[in-house]
């Protein structure tokens, strides 16, 4: 005869138990935490089949329903390789950069409770105060309100322009180093945020200049360039140099043009590259001159005013780049 009590608790500690099993094929052999193998109460088995959709054990001789409601410990996604498996393998969720390691419950800004009545003001006050002690808590060296500060400024301006979130965690990374090097001290963390989110850009192959980010900062491009050089130089950072053709799809779509436009700019800038015309060239304006040659010489006209608008160059680069390029490839522009 078989233990009620003893049958019960090892129906209870079911997903202990799963946490513990040798596999063979479908045939599971169940040990306790004191490693005692699992015996089947009706026939005295200890080999059993774990059926995942309904969550229950069962013996593999008699067919008895051992153990009920057991959780399913396995991963949701399959891998057909080690190689697979690997990349594929995790644990836990995000890491975020504001908070600590620890988990911490958020106290929420509703003046409601559970049952959705209005709290009273005397209860108002009270969260009110835990409220403000847990942001004290959560937050209690300058090194913390650094990160968040500068995080706040970066997902502004990263969500302004458009930057996806891969080039702001590398710039959020950049800003760290920084910090531990003590480079901010005395410094605007603006300009700072900005610089290191440029570099982020240029590391990434994320087209976007200093002056379209220092557009959407308080501090000066001047201040920002300086800032970028400092990071540079302390870091040790060897960046790669800009490419022209990375601004092409952007200026192409911002002006709705073919993908014959995108063709034909990408070949001028190919040209231009082997006959050393990119050297020392802003990388926008060539972009820039490049797309409006291939929209005249494709019948897709925009005006020098519209295309630097989109590159966020002046028309007099764009004029001066596009007659280089027209000279130096032999280029013929059709007459309008």
């Amino acid at each position: 005869m078989s233990n009620p009590t003893q049958e019960r608790k090892d129906q209870q500690g079911g997903s202990n138990l799963l946490s513990k099993l040798k596999v063979s094929g479908k045939i599971i052999e169940f040990k306790s935490e004191g490693e005692e193998k699992l015996v089947c109460p009706y026939c005295g088995s200890t080999t059993f089949i774990f059926d995942y959709e309904n969550g229950q054990v069962i013996c593999a001789k008699c067919g008895s329903v051992v153990l009920e409601h057991v959780i399913d410990l396995r991963p949701e996604w399959r891998a057909f390789t080690a190689e697979e498996k690997e990349a594929r393998a995790r644990a836990g969720g995000p890491l975020n950069r504001l908070t600590s390691e620890a988990l911490t419950t958020t106290i929420d800004w509703a003046t409601k409770d559970a049952s959705g009545k209005e709290l009273d003001i005397k209860r108002k006050l009270e969260i009110l105060k835990y409220r403000k002690w847990q942001q004290r808590v959560r937050v209690q060296t300058s090194y913390e309100r650094n990160i968040i500060q500068a995080m706040n400024e970066l997902s502004r301006i990263s969500s302004q322009l458009g930057i996806p979130k891969a080039c702001v965690d590398e710039a959020m990374g950049i800003y760290e180093q920084v910090l531990t090097k003590g480079l901010v001290r005395g410094r605007s963390v603006e300009a700072i945020v900005a610089a290191c989110l440029h570099m982020a850009c240029r590391k990434i192959g994320m087209p976007r200049s200093l002056d379209e980010i220092s557009q959407y900062t308080r501090a000066s491009r001047k201040e920002v360039a300086r800032c970028f050089r400092l990071i540079a130089r302390e870091l040790g950072v060897k960046l790669p140099l800009s490419d022209p053709k990375l601004y092409v799809p952007r200026i192409v779509e911002q002006l709705k043009l073919s993908g014959e436009i995108l063709r034909e700019a990408l070949n001028i800038l190919e040209q231009a590259k082997k006959k050393g015309l990119t050297a020392g060239k802003d990388p926008a304006g060539l972009a820039a001159a490049a797309v409006y040659i291939a929209s005249l010489l494709k019948g897709e006209v925009r005006t020098q005013k519209e295309v630097a608008m989109a590159a966020q160059v002046t028309e007099v680069t764009v004029r001066n780049r596009y007659k280089e390029l027209a000279r130096e490839l032999n280029i013929k522009i059709p007459v309008k």
